[in-house]
């Protein structure tokens, strides 16, 4: 299926029938990536009296519960509410789903023992300054970020000035393969979460806080897919929470 999307300036059109799908889904077990100390997902059958949930053991239906953490067991979007005292859902500050995207490619800078994912980096990367999302893939970008167990190793994360610059050109979606955009452990100041929602007090919001940003962390994009200009499908489940598991689905773009 072909759909042709109309910007101010072209048109494009988009094959609906090739996603590329960059979300890590969750599983039962240690297979399964988890971040902050968590312990893996647990998918197990509903067990009722006698009755167990699964269709090997004699029941009619498989029927299991899930208990997982959104923000460390898989891919999953965010909004203020993650940071705030007051909750704030992210089914409300997303409302819309289709998104024009660029994925950029960066290699995190060496600073002492940390790796960080610099405003200038992204400067020189992005290509175009207006657009409503981006995709941040960092290197290296093996396979292992699909079961890696990052609780203590000090991942990549992104400056409070890399945030702040996302924020001033218009970026409202930002999406990255790691587990936070802040440090790991960064004594709960969370600078760069704060400056991509504009956040100042997270007990009483000021008048700038973005309210219809999101921030999608834990992605993963292979690397046959090119840095270049997409279109985002950014799916999410119906979990009335701060964060709630996701599916983003990127498409490629044609120029007509």
């Amino acid at each position: 299926m072909i759909a042709v999307i109309k910007t101010k300036t072209t048109s494009c059109q988009v094959d609906l029938s090739k996603p590329i799908d960059i979300s890590i889904s969750m599983q039962n077990g240690e297979k399964n990536l988890s971040a902050w100390g968590i312990d893996v997902p647990k998918i197990s059958p509903v067990v009722n009296g006698d009755w167990v949930g699964k269709v090997s053991e004699g029941a009619s239906v498989n029927f299991n519960n899930i208990h997982f953490s959104p923000h460390a067991h898989g891919t999953h979007t965010e909004c203020l509410g993650h940071i705030t005292f007051n909750f704030f859902d992210v089914q409300n500050c997303l409302k819309t789903f289709f998104f024009l995207a660029e994925l950029i490619t960066i290699e995190p800078k060496r600073n002492g023992c940390d790796l960080i994912i610099t405003k200038t980096q992204i400067q020189n990367t992005l290509k175009i300054k207006n657009t409503e999302a981006a995709l941040i893939r960092t290197l290296p970008n093996g396979t292992d970020k699909i079961s890696k167990k990052y609780a203590g190793s000090n991942p990549a994360f992104l400056s409070a000035e890399a945030a702040r610059y996302l924020c001033e050109i218009g970026v409202k979606h930002l999406l990255i393969d790691l587990p936070s955009v802040d440090k790991e452990e960064d004594g709960g100041n969370l600078v760069a979460h704060k400056a991509f929602w504009q956040v100042e007090n997270t007990t009483e919001l000021n008048s700038e806080a973005r309210l219809d940003a999101t921030i999608t962390e834990l992605i993963f994009v292979p690397n046959s897919v090119r840095d270049g200009f997409y279109l985002l499908n950014l799916q999410i489940a119906p979990f009335s929470n701060d964060a709630t598991p996701s599916k983003p689905i990127l498409y490629e773009i044609k120029t007509i």
